[in-house]
């Protein structure tokens, strides 16, 4: 009698070389040959593309995220310090004070208020909101002062009083027709004069000394930067600043700094930090990021999916070959491990695929765009598709966080195995005799 094969004899170990060659080979059967290679093929680039997207569309919002708080936190101060209650001669030494403290830059005395805009070449007015600070401070922001698209900060803080110098943003400017040089109004509704008719809003024309881009449409259309003492008459705030500005070397640990502050200052005072100003909108995009994960998580388990009907139907196609192999000896495990080793293969390749096109995508996000909107602009001539007014940033900033992408492929190859349990769990329960009975 002949020597028994060793696959009858023992089996083959789990994951080996046999199985690994068998689920390769189902993998890449012809259709007359009983596979189901359309499938695998459509089932391949689903997943594909599901990772591909889940990678682009987060690291734009990273990208984004970061864009806003980069913007967020560099055109203003970290934390606050209001005035109120404390005595107009006791302000500087309190802004000294704060200034020498540990993580401290730099502490600012500011005036912030609200006014209209209105320029003499016509067009509705804007709602400004102005910001009076020292010459010396304006050059020290790096989003105002090496932001500048036209003009400069020579003049600014110079002449009488302050002068009449302003800065504004760019979309400002193109709103109302203007650049360096022109005039533009302002109208302080917090402050009035009073005529011989009653009061009526404090009104006056300044000259726009530079434009600067900051990159955010919000702040480029509505920041206007004044000196500190200029602002103060015009606000009608008696020479008196409305609160100390603080900027920190981390501003997302503000909390230790804030009870540093409070322990310096020496008196009642009232702070609140960039967080608190923006608890709105720092909420709306932490929502948001969790909400699109969550999503685009559905949407790679939606295309998984597609490997269920496809080792289905290869289940069906190879019974006669499972059952010979079953009659040879293989096990029942090894039946269930070939077909999960197929999926797999499927769901990793898909995986690894996506991976690959997400991140060359978002790396190469800024020619990507270009070529966009250049294929946009055949269409509708003179017409923007990433336009800064309607997205508030004109380019669409990607940043590739390597943790998240860990995860994604993580999540992705996961439920490739998952969603192969239900159909080899089949293969491995197939009866070889009522499989090879009509054969």
């Amino acid at each position: 009698m002949s020597e028994p094969s060793s696959l009858s004899r023992r089996g083959a170990a789990p994951f080996s070389a046999f199985e690994r060659t068998v689920a390769w080979r189902y993998l890449r059967a012809k259709k007359a040959e009983g596979g189901v290679s359309l499938i695998t093929t459509i089932s391949f680039i689903g997943i594909m593309l599901a990772v591909a997207v889940m990678i682009i569309v987060m690291s734009v919002m990273n990208g984004y995220r970061d864009k806003i708080f980069e913007i967020m936190m560099g055109s203003q101060g970290h934390i606050f310090v209001q005035t109120t209650g404390v005595d107009t001669e006791e302000i500087e030494p309190l802004r000294q004070r704060l200034a020498k403290l540990n993580h401290v830059t730099s502490a600012r005395s500011m005036v912030v208020g609200q006014a209209a805009a209105l320029s003499n070449r016509g067009g509705d007015a804007a709602l400004a909101v102005v910001f009076g600070i020292k010459p010396e401070d304006l050059r020290d922001i790096p989003l105002v002062a090496d932001k500048l698209v036209e003009g400069d900060l020579d003049q600014f803080g110079q002449g009488r009083k302050g002068g009449n110098e302003i800065v504004i943003g760019v979309q400002m400017a193109r709103k109302f027709g203007i650049s360096v040089g022109d005039d533009l109004k302002l109208l302080s509704f917090s402050s009035s004069n009073m005529t011989p008719f009653g009061s009526s809003p404090r009104s006056k024309l300044y000259r726009v000394g530079a434009i600067f881009e900051m990159g955010l449409a919000d702040y480029d259309g509505a920041f206007i930067y004044m000196p500190l003492t200029q602002a103060e008459l015009f606000f009608s705030r008696g020479g008196r600043p409305d609160y100390i500005e603080i900027r920190v070397d981390d501003p997302f640990n503000t909390i230790p700094i804030r009870l540093e502050i409070a322990r310096a200052a020496a008196v009642p005072i009232l702070i609140d930090d960039w967080k608190d100003r923006n608890r709105t909108y720092v909420t709306a995009l932490k929502v948001e990021r969790m909400l699109m994960r969550m999503i685009l998580m559905l949407i790679i388990a939606i295309a998984v999916m597609n490997i269920i009907s496809g080792l289905v139907m290869l289940v069906k196609n190879k019974s006669r070959d499972i059952a010979i192999l079953r009659t040879m000896g293989a096990s029942r495990g090894a039946a269930m491990r070939i077909f999960i080793m197929a999926g797999a293969a499927i769901g990793g390749l898909g995986t690894l695929a996506g991976l690959v096109l997400g991140i060359l995508f978002a790396i190469y996000i800024d020619p990507i765009q270009d070529a966009i909107q250049w294929a946009f602009a055949i269409f509708n001539p003179g017409e923007r598709l990433f336009d800064a007014e309607v997205y508030e940033l004109a380019r669409l900033p990607a940043k590739v966080e390597w943790s998240e992408v860990m995860v994604i492929a993580g999540f992705g190859f996961v439920m490739s195995i998952l969603v192969t349990l239900p159909p080899s769990w089949r293969a491995s329960r197939l009866d070889p005799v009522e499989a090879l009975r009509y054969e």
